[in-house]
């Protein structure tokens, strides 16, 4: 008789009844008397107990080994003594649906790097790690809805280029059919392009390449970007309007969904944010910061890591807030198509947005008057010659627009409290890492 499947979590609505658990063997107790086996599967754990017998049943218990895949069909018996639940599985019949190599590639004490090369059973056994892909889909999930929202349209652009994007730099270079393409760096030129298809807002959560030989906690090669694009605004503060709401509608979704998980597994809590964040002109962080003794000499334009972790620093502690919006960036850091205020065109109409210190988005009010950009694209000392498919948009009534581009791995490597980028992605890559 076959039994159907029953989620480990799910076995207190089954005692007395025999079921099957299909898992992973997590650890073997095998004793002169009895044989313990702890099978694990993606929602929790159980105590398996077997009274040797030597019969067939304890042989094959015998010969188990950790993390093989097995299906154990038992009765369901309450167990006070058992830690896992109060209940254990008395076992009637045994199935390796796949026997594991033993010893195992990695175990908790094993680096990450090494991890990484064996991801799949580092995710596998760390619950935590299955946890944050749970967080990762719930917050997906939540950003979108608020984008559906909005009425805004998600658009699937080609990662794929006949020239490189935005400045040219940090592309991958490719070989396509005798010519070269470029990997997108952010899909901007394109939902540009569909706020002047007629696309009133636009989003896209996808791949983004940068061919930056970073090696901090912080930066990959290929990362899931979040875009949007919005049209018809009046002022970039459209912009940050939208994605404060956003987040805050996705974390409540996730504080909600996962909040007691994260601080059981994680240590750290959820807190929604209120809006608005706070908002910081750059001028204002320099301010503030040389205040504090950074930047001693007085010549950096843009914040690096260390400025970033103390003017948020600053931030909570003067408003109690995680999130603050630096804006005002100045031209030299920023790309030519990013719009300037009429009273001061040594500023653009941009922002990064800082959660706990880290730099999580940039947007901007987007340039989309022909003549200006071509000025802009020459103050820079760009050729426009490449670029005239996305200067063509902007030459037959494009509306006044602005967007934003957020790392979902920065999202949550903040969220959770992860110490690098690479934990924040199921399979990571950098400039020294294209496996598994």
């Amino acid at each position: 008789m076959i039994h159907s499947r029953v989620h480990v979590s799910d076995l207190r609505e089954h005692v007395g009844r025999t079921v099957s658990v299909c898992g992973w063997v997590n650890t073997l107790r095998l004793q002169r008397k009895m044989q313990f086996v702890i099978v694990r599967d993606h929602t929790g754990m159980v105590q398996v107990t077997h009274k040797r017998d030597d019969g067939p049943l304890e042989a094959q218990l015998e010969a188990l080994t950790s993390e093989s895949a097995v299906r154990i069909t038992g009765r369901v018996v309450d167990a006070a003594q058992v830690k896992l639940g109060g209940l254990e599985i008395v076992p009637e019949a045994v199935e390796v649906l796949n026997p594991a190599a033993t010893p195992l590639p990695i175990d908790e004490h094993t680096g990450l790097e090494q991890r990484m090369d064996w991801r799949f059973l580092d995710v596998r056994r760390r619950p935590a790690t299955q946890l944050m892909f749970a967080v990762q889909t719930t917050l997906e999930q939540g950003m979108r809805e608020y984008a559906y929202a909005q009425g805004a349209t998600e658009m699937h652009t080609p990662k794929l280029m006949g020239t490189a994007s935005e400045s040219g730099a940090e592309v991958f270079k490719l070989g396509y059919f005798g010519r070269n393409a470029y990997l997108a760096q952010s899909p901007q030129f394109f939902k540009q392009m569909a706020i002047a298809a007629g696309v009133d807002k636009v989003f896209e959560i996808g791949p983004v390449f940068r061919a930056e030989p970073s090696f901090t906690s912080r930066h990959s090669t290929e990362f899931t970007g979040v875009d949007v694009e919005l049209a018809w605004i009046d002022g970039v503060e459209d912009v940050m309007a939208f994605e404060e709401q956003m987040l805050a509608h996705a974390i409540a979704k996730v504080a909600d969904a996962h909040g007691e998980a994260i601080a059981e597994r994680f240590g750290v809590e959820v807190t929604v944010p209120t809006t608005p964040f706070p908002r910081v002109t750059m001028a204002e962080a320099h301010e503030i910061l040389r205040k504090g003794g950074w930047d001693p000499a007085g010549i950096k334009e843009d914040l690096d890591p260390e400025g970033e972790r103390s003017i948020s620093a600053h931030i909570k502690e003067t408003t109690g807030h995680e999130f603050v919006f630096i804006t005002h960036y100045p031209v030299g850091i920023r790309p030519f198509y990013h719009m300037r205020p009429a009273d001061d065109s040594s500023v653009t109409l941009s922002f990064d947005l800082l959660w706990k210190g880290l730099e999580v988005t940039t947007g901007a009010q987007r340039e989309h008057r022909y003549d200006v950009l071509l000025k802009q694209a020459a103050e820079k000392g760009m050729s426009t010659e490449p670029m005239q498919d996305y200067l063509n948009a902007f030459r037959y009534g494009c509306p006044p627009h602005g967007g934003l581009g957020m790392g979902l791995g920065r999202v949550l490597m903040v969220m959770l409290g992860l110490d690098s980028i690479r934990e924040a992605t199921f399979l990571f890559r950098g400039p020294n890492r294209l496996t598994p």
